[in-house]
């Protein structure tokens, strides 16, 4: 498609938009009484509106039913997480029966390598992206301390070339293929959080499963964003939050993915609780823990009914969308446009000011685009604000945009555009 740098342009594009409606759905923060341009779903995704009902009729049923709201009502809390199921698995290429939300990400991530990081003899490395999200770092470096094992030999980062950004496929396949005898987990995120590159999942996974390893992804910044196919690929687990592109609130729950080939294996260790025992015995309050089968035998504490009813609010708004197909293809002309955008307003300026360090490629990225400002970095996104645009920033220079195409607009990404261009030529001092 040919772009062009215009309103009218942009307005268009959005008349032509089957999916423009949505953006009604959803609540956009203020500033000055005027709604944001908000780019920032790949921090925090909007409140749809629909939340504050669906919230409100859980706390109906509080006050209506009190403790019998575990099986009154017209949805159970008892059985309230399988209404999410049938509406995770199409986000993340899954089986009903692999998903289930609990927990958060990190306390999921550290569940589900408790069962499938299971270091033996020369066997005991992790292999991971080199700058992946500290709570990751973090997660990975404790998970092998408790195995006894010292994280700057069991842990292998892989980093980019000197002088790049993002990580060659090539290379992370070779660094696999070096390390074969020794790696027991490959975890890595699905997205960069930093960057914004999407690994090629079904590639990695499938190398690391020819040396023997297990595979696992962080699919925090992928979930909702991009088309991942875990049941297919033969990922053998994943977890995510549901905070950015799926809209469930600040903090809201984290979900899992366990490959059904996985739901048979006794010889997986867990940190068992009573909700993951068998749900037709779970009353019985036996001893000898016997998981549900499928992903729910993985959970540990009951139903955490308010975050999975916000949670519930946005996946019915997916359902209505189609779910992620419709979206991506959205999503690839809503990016690439911001991309065109902001290389317009180099041109204005005369210089190359904003370096997308995202892969330029569709099948390399989602909807998320990092640039990295040359000059006046911080100055340029605290401008960005004062003039109703709302991204976020990432020390020491990189301003992260993402448009979302269930509420973000073609309008919004040209206004962002103006309001790039005029920032830059105020702090810069620079004259057209």
């Amino acid at each position: 498609m040919n772009f062009e740098n215009n309103l009218s342009f942009a307005q268009t594009l959005d008349e032509a938009d089957q999916l423009r409606h949505f953006r009604s759905q959803f609540i956009f923060p203020k500033h000055n009484n005027k709604d944001f341009i908000y780019l920032c779903g790949n921090s925090l995704g909007l409140q749809p509106k629909v939340s504050a009902d669906v919230l409100k009729g859980q706390l109906d049923n509080w006050a209506n039913y009190a403790v019998e709201g575990w099986f009154d009502g017209n949805e159970p809390w008892m059985f309230y997480h399988k209404e999410l199921k049938k509406l995770m698995a199409p986000i993340v290429g899954a089986l009903p029966a692999e998903v289930c939300p609990m927990n958060t990400l990190t306390v999921n991530l550290h569940l589900l390598m408790v069962s499938f990081y299971q270091p033996k003899g020369k066997r005991f490395k992790i292999i991971m992206e080199g700058g992946a999200f500290p709570s990751d770092q973090y997660a990975i470096e404790s998970q092998v301390r408790f195995h006894g094992f010292d994280p700057k030999e069991a842990i292998i980062e892989v980093f980019p070339k000197e002088g790049e950004e993002i990580l060659h496929t090539d290379d992370i396949l070779a660094k696999i293929k070096e390390n074969a005898d020794d790696i027991a987990l490959v975890l890595f995120g699905g997205i960069n959080y930093y960057t914004g590159q999407w690994y090629d999942m079904k590639t990695i996974t499938k190398a690391g499963h020819e040396i023997g390893a297990i595979v696992g992804w962080d699919l925090a910044h992928a979930a909702g964003n991009v088309p991942v196919k875990l049941h297919d690929w033969d990922v053998d687990f994943a977890c995510w939050c549901s905070y950015k592109y799926q809209n469930s609130g600040p903090g809201g729950i984290s979900g899992i993915f366990v490959h059904e080939k996985n739901f048979n294996n006794n010889n997986l260790n867990r940190f068992a609780g009573w909700w993951g025992y068998q749900e037709n015995k779970r009353f019985k309050m036996e001893k000898g823990f016997i998981p549900e089968p499928g992903a729910d035998g993985w959970q540990v504490s009951c139903t955490q009914v308010m975050p999975m009813a916000l949670y519930h609010a946005s996946l019915q708004l997916f359902e209505q969308a189609g779910f992620i197909e419709p979206l991506r293809i959205k999503s690839i002309t809503l990016t690439n446009y911001l991309e065109f955008i902001i290389n317009e307003v180099n041109k204005t300026l005369g210089i190359t000011q904003y370096k997308i360090i995202t892969p330029k490629t569709p099948e390399d990225r989602g909807a998320q685009l990092s640039i990295i400002a040359q000059q006046e970095g911080k100055q340029i996104f605290d401008g960005l604000m004062a003039n109703h645009v709302l991204g976020d920033w990432r020390e020491p220079n990189v301003i992260r945009l993402s448009a979302v195409p269930l509420y973000n607009s073609f309008e919004d990404v040209f206004l962002a555009g103006q309001a790039l261009l005029k920032v830059s030529l105020d702090i810069l001092k620079i004259k057209i």
